[in-house]
């Protein structure tokens, strides 16, 4: 065998067998919690361990979905998760197009001012936040898991990529044509914007469902709570925890975004290749 193929067959098998390695250990935590849910207490403390699913599969989940609330908690994540993610695509389209296509004074200042906000996680601003949502009465209501979240840089800074790269020659054959800015929006921007909004649809969904230390401090109302305070209160709600039942509502709880990811994840993986859209 030649060196140079000797070679290459060696850098394959070292490339391949780090990502086995590292699919491994990012799925094993998953992988663990799957079967932990179809255990019991004592199968999962048992020792040595039992890598083999457990008896109480559907007692663990039925409890965890009925007696801790867990499909209420779900279904108030997927309203507040749909509403910003539509929302935050409509404001940072609209954004976007403002700083490409029309002229407005200092807006590479403003873009950059949008960019610095991305530096500015919403745990910093929690108190001040907390004070003005509180202060106009939206406390322990749905507003207050929505509103604020409805801005977003990151979503701007993508479509504006996008829409700087759309040839100029098309704005200026709408303006011939005598195309309003609304029916351009709709008509030419939309459909070519595709797969930046499935990329920034993924993002917003994962992120407004796995949102935890907001909807802890705003809302008291359990009624109203998210997924993820919801699993917190299912370990502490249990005189002794039963790991079983929190871990198969984390299970039940990660099947909404891994169905979201999944149905658009060719369009989120375009989305991003911005260098190479045409």
């Amino acid at each position: 065998m030649p060196a140079s193929l000797r070679s290459s067959s060696i850098k394959s098998a070292a490339t391949h067998t780090t990502l086995i390695i590292a699919v491994v250990v990012i799925a094993a935590p998953v992988l663990m919690a799957l079967l932990f849910s179809t255990q019991t207490p004592a199968q999962i403390f048992s020792w040595p361990p039992k890598f083999m699913p457990g008896s109480a599969m559907a007692k663990n989940y039925l409890t965890a979905w009925h007696d801790y609330g867990l499909g209420r908690y779900m279904l108030n994540s997927f309203y507040i998760s749909i509403a910003v993610m539509a929302g935050k695509t409509v404001i940072s389209f609209t954004a976007a197009m403002a700083l490409v296509y029309f002229r407005i004074p200092f807006k590479s200042w403003i873009f950059a001012f949008i960019l610095l906000t991305l530096m500015m996680p919403t745990e910093i601003m929690i108190v001040a936040l907390f004070e003005l949502v509180a202060g106009i009465g939206w406390a322990d209501s749905y507003a207050a898991l929505i509103v604020p979240f409805l801005a977003s840089a990151t979503g701007t800074f993508l479509f504006r990529q996008h829409f700087m790269q759309i040839p100029t020659s098309l704005l200026d054959a709408a303006r011939i044509d005598g195309v309003g800015p609304f029916r351009f929006a709709w008509s030419i921007l939309l459909p070519m914007s595709s797969n930046v909004i499935a990329a920034l649809a993924v993002i917003e969904w994962v992120y407004m469902w796995n949102q935890y230390l907001w909807p802890l401090i705003i809302i008291r109302e359990n009624s109203r709570q998210v997924v993820q305070v919801g699993l917190r209160m299912m370990t502490a709600g249990q005189d002794a925890t039963n790991w079983g039942i929190v871990m198969a509502g984390a299970i039940v709880s990660l099947v909404p975004a891994l169905l979201v990811f999944m149905l658009l994840q060719e369009q989120f993986s375009r989305g991003f290749a911005l260098s190479q859209e045409k």
